[in-house]
């Protein structure tokens, strides 16, 4: 099959790139390299910048009826002392979601394969991996295990191990952050036990520090543990075995950022083109942003009023994004977690309370950590 573009992966990113050239009458072919969409439980924070661009794309209605709707975030100590407490309702008139939604990530991929499926021009193949991309200045050709495919441009949104990517010869230059991530999924109702527990509450305590998350059947409890640290047994103040536990990992995290998103006629997005710490769904939510934002840019070029330079700028673009926004709001948001900061966490806890005292700096602090300050624009094309 011939297509106008191709695009490497079928999660969120992919799907969302798909969607947006389809709907601007782009033929595209997705790339999977799974036997059917990932199942597994993976992020799960959907941030109201990105509830708009959904919005765009006619996924959002549903996707909040499938999720828990976030309409406050509140930072606690272990003794269950409120330190300082948002409402999100502060940014009503700057978005048409004033909330934070917690969704599996499963359930945007299904949403988004649905209505990619009602664009005839959209063709979806699972089961089958790129091996080897080439670029011939003209085409971007890939091969799978039983075909060759052609298009004029390949979109990479094929994950953090992207195969694209190392077909290319590319490497994505990468920090190890010294700590592991624990995420403890419990169907305990925390908010009964932790009286006064927002649907996302950050625990910030010499002790101990954790992130708790509502989902709409269960919790999330997420620590930063030292590489060697078992699990601990008491977790936000509870025993852990009192706990109805239904799953729970643990994971490396990196950090690193593409010297370029756009090479040729090959486009990282997402995880592809970038990796950051997960606090705050940050990196997820970026993808999505990188997608619709190429997605636009690239249907402009196609259809001709843009000229292909717009797809560097494109690159400059997001990647400045990662590198001024996205990249240090993650890393503010996990100040005095990691081993060696907890002289950080007074400091931290300081800020937040003056923060949550004054209106306007509560507004301002919400619409960084929801990414409305790095939203892509509607691109006018002349």
């Amino acid at each position: 099959m011939t297509a106008d573009v191709m695009v490497a992966g079928a999660g969120p990113v992919g799907l969302i790139a798909a969607l947006t050239l389809a709907k601007a009458g782009v033929s595209v072919l997705v790339l999977e390299r799974e036997p059917g969409l990932v199942t597994s439980s993976r992020a799960a924070t959907i941030h109201p910048a990105t509830l708009d661009l959904l919005d765009e794309l006619e996924v959002a209605a549903e996707l909040v009826a499938h999720g828990m709707v976030v309409d406050r975030m509140q930072w606690r100590d272990l003794s269950g002392t409120v330190l300082a407490e948002m409402t999100m309702a502060a940014l009503d008139g700057l978005t048409g979601h004033p909330f934070r939604l917690h969704a599996e990530q499963a359930v945007l991929t299904r949403l988004l394969l649905g209505a990619l499926e009602a664009h005839p021009e959209a063709v979806v193949r699972f089961g089958a991996p790129i091996e080897t991309v080439t670029d011939t200045g003209s085409a971007v050709r890939a091969r799978t295990a039983s075909s060759w495919e052609q298009a004029q441009y390949l979109v990479a949104a094929d994950g953090a191990h992207s195969t694209v990517r190392t077909s290319l010869g590319l490497s994505l230059p990468q920090s190890v952050y010294p700590t592991h991530v624990l995420r403890i999924f419990t169907r305990s109702p925390l908010d009964e036990l932790l009286p006064g527990l927002a649907p996302v509450t950050y625990i910030r305590d010499l002790i101990q520090s954790c992130s708790l998350l509502r989902l709409p059947d269960h919790w999330r409890i997420i620590l930063r543990l030292a590489r060697d640290e078992p699990m601990p047994q008491r977790v936000a103040g509870l025993e852990l075995s009192d706990l109805n536990v239904i799953d729970a990992h643990r994971y490396t995290l990196a950090s690193g950022v593409l010297d370029t998103f756009c090479h040729g006629r090959v486009l990282f997005v997402g995880d592809a083109a970038h990796i950051t710490s997960t606090a705050g769904g940050l990196n997820m939510n970026a993808g999505i942003h990188d997608a619709v934002d190429l997605g636009r840019t690239l249907a402009g070029v196609l259809a001709g009023p843009t000229s292909p330079a717009s797809l560097e700028s494109w690159s400059r673009r997001r990647r400045a994004v990662l590198i001024d926004h996205v990249v240090p709001t993650s890393e503010a948001r996990v100040a005095g977690v990691q081993d060696g900061e907890p002289a950080r966490l007074p400091a931290a806890v300081a800020t937040l309370r003056a923060i949550a005292a004054d209106g306007e700096a509560t507004r301002a602090y919400l619409a960084r950590a929801s990414m409305l300050d790095t939203v892509p624009l509607a691109i006018r094309h002349t």
